[in-house]
């Protein structure tokens, strides 16, 4: 396949650029920020996103969605990114509607992100880093289940009106069979969380689950077998993840770009310096590099969306993962210090997407996990 947009996904990028940029610029997030805004993006703003449509990028037409797949989910989490725009995209209109597609949980809940009233949190990670452990403990309860345990780094998770739990209901923690993926609804008695607001101004929540019963109609997929909607949840949100980044690093090398063309330094614009010069070609191309490889992982996501995803598709993903994340890495420190004295001043923007990318940068497994991961897929 071609490493670029068709005709198509060329106008949605436009379209998205031009609404996300009107409606959730950089200012946005910064307003949220000073105001102390306890819920950590905007429901309105929300809600126009799926005016847009934008919401239902992934849900099938047949279920009121657009039926598109990761390659225009990736052209609006790019613009996004580029905004540093707070909202549940990447989780609820990604991740979270992969993990209910094709299960009787979609009807019940697609309505509802469609139409910007729904909003949905990935309870998966319980350590300081991601890692495919799952401890937290499904023990059998009457006709359904009892949950206990803790999650973190949830983010959204003090306001989801879904939580997509990875639970253990067989094995050790570190097994690969015996988890269980279970839909959980906002307010379940015994389920608190604890937000904190992380260094990008969004809030992500420790949830702790003290003994939360639910329904075995709860469970996403089969008892036992939560893996393959986990995966498929993880391939979505980690290639999103990706694609946003992207957003990140590319308005952080264009604010770069444009403050080289302006500051002068001895009446000269610092911009025509080699030395500079030099840099910002190698990080444009390091950021081509990361745009194609992620491009690759959602179309080969795209292309196994009915036959479903192979080993070469995972390999991709990752590929995507941690090159989208040292490509990002290398724009937003070159954007610090490109700047001068001034990127490290709340008043610029650019340290905003270093704080962005930061968090993203974690988020699903860092460069180095997905490092590692590609050595063991190849027999390392």
């Amino acid at each position: 396949m071609p490493l670029f947009l068709n005709d198509e996904q060329t106008m949605l990028r436009d379209t998205a650029r031009d609404f996300v940029a009107d409606a959730a610029p950089v200012s946005h997030l910064r307003s949220l920020r000073d105001a102390d805004d306890p819920t950590g993006f905007s429901r309105d703003l929300w809600k126009q996103f799926a005016e847009m449509g934008f919401i239902g990028i992934l849900i099938p037409d047949d279920q009121g969605g657009l039926g598109l797949g990761h390659v225009e989910a990736g052209v609006v989490l790019e613009e996004i990114g580029r905004n540093l725009s707070p909202s549940p995209f990447l989780t609820t209109a990604v991740a979270a509607v992969e993990a209910l597609r094709g299960t009787p949980h979609a009807e019940r809940w697609f309505p509802g992100i469609v139409e910007g009233s729904t909003v949905a949190a990935l309870a998966i990670d319980e350590r300081a880093k991601h890692g495919d452990g799952v401890g937290l403990r499904a023990e059998r309860s009457g006709n359904g289940f009892r949950l206990s345990g803790a999650k973190q780094f949830v983010t959204h998770g003090h306001v989801a009106d879904l939580l997509i739990v990875a639970a253990r209901t067989a094995g050790s923690d570190a097994d690969e069979q015996g988890v269980t993926l279970f839909a959980v609804e906002k307010g379940a008695a015994g389920l608190s969380a604890s937000p904190e607001r992380l260094t990008d101004s969004s809030i992500a929540a420790r949830l702790q689950f003290e003994g939360v019963e639910v329904t075995a109609d709860a469970v996403i997929g089969e008892v036992d077998a939560g893996r393959d909607p986990l995966n498929r949840l993880l391939r979505a949100g980690r290639t999103g993840a990706s694609a946003e980044m992207l957003g990140v690093g590319a308005g952080a090398m264009d604010m770069t770009m444009g403050y080289l063309k302006e500051r002068k330094q001895f009446g000269t614009v610092i911009g025509s310096y080699q030395a500079l010069q030099h840099r910002a070609a190698h990080l444009y191309s390091e950021m081509e590099v990361a745009r194609a490889a992620v491009l690759k992982a959602q179309q080969m996501l795209d292309a196994a969306k009915n036959d479903g995803a192979d080993e070469n598709a995972d390999h991709a993903v990752s590929v995507a993962k941690a090159m989208s994340g040292a490509a990002t890495t290398l724009s937003v420190q070159e954007g610090i210090q490109m700047h001068g004295g001034i990127g490290m001043t709340d008043e610029y923007d650019i340290g905003f997407y270093m704080k962005r990318q930061r968090v993203l940068a974690e988020m699903f497994g860092d460069a180095n996990y997905h490092a590692d991961r590609i050595a063991r897929m190849a027999g390392y």
